[in-house]
């Protein structure tokens, strides 16, 4: 065969990913600790996105068993600057309305704060208040007990407090009993009831909730709501909160704050959003740092082996085939830290979701967007430690000590 005919052997895609793995095989360490760059950056996009979404997932689970449907009525400021207050017919106005399928009121009853003992100084109040509440806020509010019972017509009547979760933490109360009972006001009133955490009414974790008729008669309470609860049909939320003003109030209607707790819910998850994308620009530069570590490792990779390169070239490796071999380890490299952070970024939502007792969620495109940029990273910080080895001739790389 004629000399000008001769062609240099192809090398398949096999044959690269193996030759590429040779430097892998042969410094193990150095590989693995360039690879745990990649994977740490990896590992912290994967998990601050999966926490996120699994943080998320949560909340709409909770929106969707506690309901987006209530709103609440709230006295707001004068043309004064002054604070208002809901005048005492409020309620049954409110009631009224054709589209409510429930209301309840809680009112504020001043002067009175609660105590573990008579022996705790006054103004240690622990930033705890004493709510007038109705039988029927419970079940508006989407409410649930930790302990005890709540309220009902029977015990409204007489000295029983249920507990905010909050409220029931700072006094030192762990569960309702008849022989438990705390200060309120002048009056000693029996823990009957320990409240869970309610989202979507939090003025109640921090409250001693009280009947209405008792807080009249011993706690001096005027009988006007601080905040009425509202409930309608999902479709009924904005018409039915554009008539609470005026129902409420109708002499003043501009004195009067209707807000829709879900909103506040919203929001809080809009901050953390705004958190999220803090914390994905962190592990963006972290994988960035791990992209930097991969082209150190494939430049003093070069440096070590251009024996190698040199015998491969005498050999006749052409140019383009040891561009191939070194730009194939390097992705190896960075594929290997890629996987491995998402595997590990994975592993660390799972962990923390089962702990907080939420849906676990990885988006899929998270992990693939993650090792989709390790490929790409890894391919920008092998192409020039890759053009340098190909680009030495055989006799310079074989006089190399």
């Amino acid at each position: 065969m004629a000399a000008d005919t001769l062609r240099p052997a192809r090398m398949r895609p096999g044959d690269v990913v193996k030759v590429g793995a040779v430097g892998l095989r042969t410094r193990p360490m150095r590989a693995f600790l360039s690879a745990l760059g990649i994977a740490i950056g990896i590992a912290a996009m994967v998990g601050v996105v999966g926490i996120s979404a699994s943080s998320s997932a949560e909340l709409n689970r909770m929106l969707d068993a506690l309901g987006t449907n209530m709103l609440t009525v709230k006295p707001g400021t004068t043309m004064f600057g002054e604070d208002a207050e809901l005048p005492l017919t409020a309620e049954p106005m409110v009631d009224r309305i054709e589209d409510v399928t429930a209301s309840s009121a809680i009112g504020t009853v001043d002067d009175a704060h609660v105590y573990r003992t008579n022996l705790v100084p006054e103004a240690e109040t622990n930033g705890l208040s004493v709510y007038a509440a109705r039988p029927d806020l419970l079940d508006t509010v989407g409410g649930e007990l930790a302990s005890g019972t709540w309220l009902n017509a029977g015990t409204s009547r007489y000295p029983a407090v249920v507990l905010g979760a909050t409220a029931a933490e700072r006094l030192g109360i762990g569960r309702a009993s008849p022989q438990t009972q705390v200060l309120v006001g002048d009056t000693w009133f029996t823990v009957v009831g320990i409240l869970e955490p309610a989202p979507l009414a939090p003025e109640l974790d921090t409250a001693a909730l009280v009947g209405w008729d008792v807080a009249e008669e011993e706690l001096a309470f005027d009988g006007h709501a601080t905040s009425i609860y509202t409930r309608s049909a999902n479709e009924d939320v904005q018409p039915v909160r554009a008539l609470l003003g005026p129902s409420a109030n109708p002499e003043a209607p501009d004195e009067v704050e209707v807000t829709l707790p879900s909103e506040a819910l919203a929001a809080q998850q809009a901050a953390d959003e705004t958190f999220t994308g803090l914390l994905l620009g962190l592990g963006a530069v972290a994988l960035l740092v791990g992209g930097v570590g991969v082209a150190n490792t494939m430049v003093i990779s070069v440096l070590e082996r251009r024996s190698e390169i040199g015998l491969r070239r005498s050999l006749g490796a052409t140019r383009g085939q040891i561009r191939a071999q070194f730009l194939a380890e390097s992705l190896l490299l960075s594929a290997m830290g890629g996987v491995g952070g998402a595997v590990l970024g994975s592993a660390v939502t799972a962990g923390y979701a089962l702990y907080q007792d939420w849906p676990v969620v990885v988006p899929a495109w998270a992990v693939l967007g993650g090792v989709a940029a390790t490929l790409v990273i890894g391919g920008l910080a092998g192409l020039y430690p890759a053009i340098r080895a190909s680009r030495l001739s055989p006799t310079e790389a074989l006089a190399a000590p």
